[in-house]
């Protein structure tokens, strides 16, 4: 099963869970989970919007796809349950923080902290196949989360949209809002870091976006040792 909406996000996005495609997209994650193991877990698929609701974004970070092997993916983009070690692009990110902010490196990849200060994490596709990367693309979650993304841009107070590679980058295009801020960059895997992920400084312009609007900062210092809630 998909489990219903977050109650902030039904009156927002609500009416694409009746719409033809959605109903599909059920239907075959269903039969994904019937056959094989399926990430991340039912209950955590829509955590990123339960962290985060509507009225409480100020930021948004656009991921691709759920992590793929065990123990890793929970429903937020980039982050990992406690317990289990950042991945390399989490990684990155902690770095290019450190540099910019003068964040300190936690020992785990939990972000729930920058959910619930109005850090949108969300992945483009909302389940995967495991051990299988991209096996749930292109079968609906993408005109979901779409939905999102454009619901996100018509918020009358300020968004900063984080978008990070080729992928992330190609929906700028949803942001039609002058009042939004769009930054990008290339992703920060291990792959194109270097590229101009690294120096990028995207968190300190976040905040100084945030803070031309009005706006409080996000503290992106996470606690350096944390439990799952």
């Amino acid at each position: 099963m998909v489990p219903p909406l977050p109650e902030s996000w039904q009156p927002i996005v609500g009416e694409e869970t009746e719409k033809t495609y959605y109903r599909q997209l059920v239907r075959f994650v269903d039969a994904e989970r019937e056959r094989y193991t399926v990430f991340p877990p039912e209950n955590d698929v829509f955590n990123a919007l339960k962290y985060t609701p509507y009225e409480q974004v100020r930021v948004m970070i656009l991921g691709q796809d759920p992590y793929h092997d065990v123990n890793q993916a929970h429903g937020m983009a980039f982050s990992v349950r406690p317990g289990v070690r950042p991945p390399p692009s989490l990684r990155n990110i902690y770095r290019e923080l450190r540099d910019d902010v003068g964040f300190k490196i936690p020992s785990h990849g939990y972000l729930v902290n920058w959910a619930k200060q109005g850090v949108l994490l969300l992945n483009a596709v909302l389940t995967v196949q495991a051990h299988q990367p991209a096996s749930h693309q292109n079968r609906g979650w993408e005109v979901f989360t779409d939905a999102v993304f454009r619901s996100v841009n018509q918020k009358d107070s300020r968004v900063v949209f984080l978008l990070w590679g080729n992928f992330a980058i190609r929906k700028a295009g949803l942001v039609t809002n002058d009042r939004h801020v769009v930054l990008t960059a290339p992703h920060p895997s291990p792959l194109s870091a270097s590229r101009g992920f690294f120096g990028c400084r995207h968190f300190s312009k976040t905040n100084q976006a945030l803070r031309e609007a009005g706006l409080p900062e996000i503290d992106w210092q996470l606690p350096l040792q944390v439990t799952e809630e």
